[in-house]
């Protein structure tokens, strides 16, 4: 019997994508586009495309395992998931006894749906552990939080007014969609005559065609905000009547930007001082303008300043909240709150036994910055850390100095991770659990919805053996822990629960498909902003009383062409990384039909620099840091400075034998990455823009 369903693609990238999902037999067999969804309109990525090949993948982990052998050493037993999640609980039990429950850390990665990771946060609030560790101080938060200490909320492109100006900064929509826009959305705005301007160290699809191409130094990102910023103001290119009305520090910050001077800033970005003038001219008087940002500004050297010094850009620009600028969303209505659904109270009674409470910006977001948690595991400090339960990671090759991570792990007790697949972060663990799919449970997509809308995903097919959502992984074990009272017999349960006040049930919000909050602008003229003063700060009075610059102030971290010259002679490139189109992050390199699309990590020289160093095309090189080397397959590209390497991220061999340590180890750029969190507020690693060489191999 077929059938034919729509729904929403979930997390094989930040969009939300309508998709029509053919079933026959209980078997997914076709997936294609939404023609009627109204964020991708019938578009589709390979990723999405190819779903069912990662679902049916004969590799897929079915059965939880149970570690035999000496730790890595690939020896299994497979058992039950009521015994694996009976031997979890037993552990946990002891360490929660005998060290305290924050000797057990929470993993947590690239969501696999809507709820997993607001279900773990929820989980560590009734267990007692502030210990939930999360990329998020590399991923989406720092600008989600520069934005709000600047104005009191995220925001996003109004593109559906769309922009007359639009700036796509540190993100790639053509490759993969944003968790603020899809590449649809980009292409209408630019179909309408938008101008629009491209930052990137690489001439991408959407450089080629932009109206102005910003070739930045990687990392400098907030420099060149802070060049604009001079010519804007200097120029009175401000919308005068909203700084007037709806800010506060101006004058300081019209001081602040005074020295940054298009020539001093081409200086430090290499972005010549005609185009950081022409690009600001452009932006500050087409409006309404509108920027696009994405993951890249995240792993800055200065992320939260980086974010901030950009907030500003659109606040001056009087581009907040009006049509075809930054819209502020509103909230879904009718939705629990995700303070309540996360149990946000009971989490602040754990908070001074955090480990990383120095990062006081994600300290305040209840987690742990992920380059902060390998260490204390390592040196048992503050106190004795014992367990380890990952979700939806594969920190060996997300997080920065990979050999730590592998360390850090390996010097815990107890080690359980989630997964689709036998990645080599799970190769390590005590206990393996099989994961479903997000096609293969029902859940609510991007809760709490702050995009101003929710989406139902609603289950399709069965998923294989035992596998089970995260969702239900955390509630079947809080159950065994005497948790029970903060959560459901099963996913549906939270989902009545949330759509409550609404009026609704999930099964009828199945059959809606969508809840949206209905657009408004200039909502601040009512409300004002939600920041302690009620306006746009300019300068940040969140940020300075704790303890943090109130201006987005840059300083040049180590291993940079401006913070080690000196190392800069023994490595004379500055090393940036590109996320392929058709993996997730460190995933699904094991399905054909994405790896065929991109078979072997490559990294991308200047011709002039591959002459000069001696190297071809098509040849493995080297690529060096003093924290490591691997190995990538080198490419040319004419459109990249001379002094810029461009790796690629994410790789490894899930092809080569798991006890290979090459299989993860020999392309990962993060071997390259020092650990040392640069980032005072995030304690965010300097990802972007620190010094490499490259040679032959």
């Amino acid at each position: 019997m077929s059938e034919v369903i729509r729904t929403f693609c979930g997390r094989l990238c930040g969009g939300t994508c309508g998709i029509i999902v053919t079933i026959d037999n209980g078997r997914i067999v076709d997936i294609e586009g939404d023609p009627e969804s109204p964020f991708s309109r019938g578009a589709i990525c390979a990723k999405g495309r190819n779903f069912k090949d990662i679902i049916y993948h004969p590799d897929r982990l079915k059965h939880p395992l149970k570690r035999v052998g000496e730790r890595g050493e690939n020896r299994w037993q497979e058992i039950g998931m009521d015994e694996a999640l009976d031997l979890i609980a037993d552990r946990l039990k002891g360490y929660a006894r005998d060290f305290g429950p924050e000797s057990i850390l929470l993993f947590t990665g690239a969501s696999r749906g809507g709820l997993d990771i607001a279900y773990l946060y929820r989980f560590a609030a009734a267990l007692g552990t502030p210990n939930q560790v999360s990329a998020g101080n590399v991923c989406h938060i720092p600008r989600d939080q520069g934005a709000t200490l600047t104005f009191g909320s995220a925001c996003l492109p109004d593109y559906e007014t769309p922009p007359k100006c639009l700036v796509i900064w540190g993100s790639n929509t053509h490759h993969t969609n944003s968790n603020y826009g899809t590449g649809v959305q980009y292409r209408r705005a630019v179909e309408s005559g938008a101008k629009f301007i491209v930052v990137d160290p690489c001439r991408t699809t959407m450089a080629a065609k932009a109206d102005i191409w910003l070739r930045l130094r990687p990392g400098s990102d907030g420099l060149l905000a802070l060049g604009m910023l001079n010519v804007i103001i200097g120029e009175g290119l401000y919308d005068r009547a909203f700084v007037s009305r709806w800010t506060v520090g101006f004058e300081q910050l019209q001081d602040f930007v005074a020295s940054y001077t298009p020539l001093k800033v081409s200086e430090l970005t290499w972005v010549p001082a005609t185009e950081i003038v022409r690009a600001a001219r452009l932006y500050a008087s087409t409006r309404p303008a509108a920027i696009e940002w994405g993951n890249a500004i995240d792993h800055t050297s200065n992320t939260i300043q980086t974010c901030r010094a950009i907030a500003i850009l659109r606040a001056v620009t009087g581009n907040l909240d009006v049509p075809g600028g930054d819209l502020i969303p509103s909230p879904v209505p009718g939705l629990m709150k995700s303070s309540d659904f996360m149990l946000t109270k009971k989490q602040l009674e754990w908070r001074k036994k955090s480990l990383a409470p120095q990062y006081r910006i994600a300290d305040s977001m209840f987690f742990v910055a992920s380059q902060a948690a390998m260490p204390a595991i390592i040196e048992q400090k503050p106190y004795p850390l014992k367990a380890g339960l990952v979700f939806g990671a594969n920190p060996l090759l997300t997080y920065a100095n990979s050999r730590l991570a592998e360390e850090g792990f390996r010097a815990l007790d107890f080690l359980v991770v989630s997964d689709l697949f036998m990645s080599p972060t799970a190769a390590l663990a005590d206990v393996v659990l099989p994961v479903a799919t997000n096609l293969e449970y029902d859940d609510i997509g991007q809760f709490p919805g702050r995009n101003g809308w929710v989406t139902a995903r609603r289950k399709l097919v069965e998923p294989p053996g035992e596998c089970l959502p995260d969702v239900m992984i955390i509630n079947r074990l809080a159950q065994r822990l005497g948790l029970g009272e903060y959560f459901w017999n099963d996913e549906v349960g939270a989902l009545d629960a949330i759509l409550k006040p609404a009026g609704l049930t999930y099964q009828e919000f199945k059959k809606m498909g969508m809840l949206r909050a209905e657009k408004s602008y200039r909502k601040y003229e009512k409300e004002g902003f939600r920041t302690p003063s009620g306006k746009v700060e300019l300068v940040s009075s969140r940020l300075e009383q704790m303890g943090y610059d109130g201006l987005p102030v840059m300083r040049e971290p180590p291993e940079t062409p401006f913070g080690s010259p000196e190392l800069f002679r023994e490595y004379p490139l500055v090393l940036t990384s590109g996320k392929s189109p058709f993996f997730q992050h460190a995933s699904h390199r094991m399905v054909k039909s994405l790896r065929k699309l991109a078979p072997e990590p490559v990294v991308k020289l200047n011709p002039e620099t591959a002459r000069r160093l001696g190297l071809k095309a098509g040849e493995m090189v080297a690529i060096e840091t003093p924290h490591g080397s691997i190995r990538q397959k080198l490419e040319l590209d004419a459109d990249i400075d001379p002094r810029v390497a461009v790796a690629a991220f994410g790789w490894w061999f899930p092809e080569r034998p798991v006890t290979d340590s090459g299989r993860w180890q020999e392309a990962n750029v993060n071997m390259l990455a020092s650990d040392v969190p640069v980032d005072p507020a995030m304690g965010t690693p300097n990802l972007r823009g620190f010094l490499c060489r490259v040679r032959p191999v």
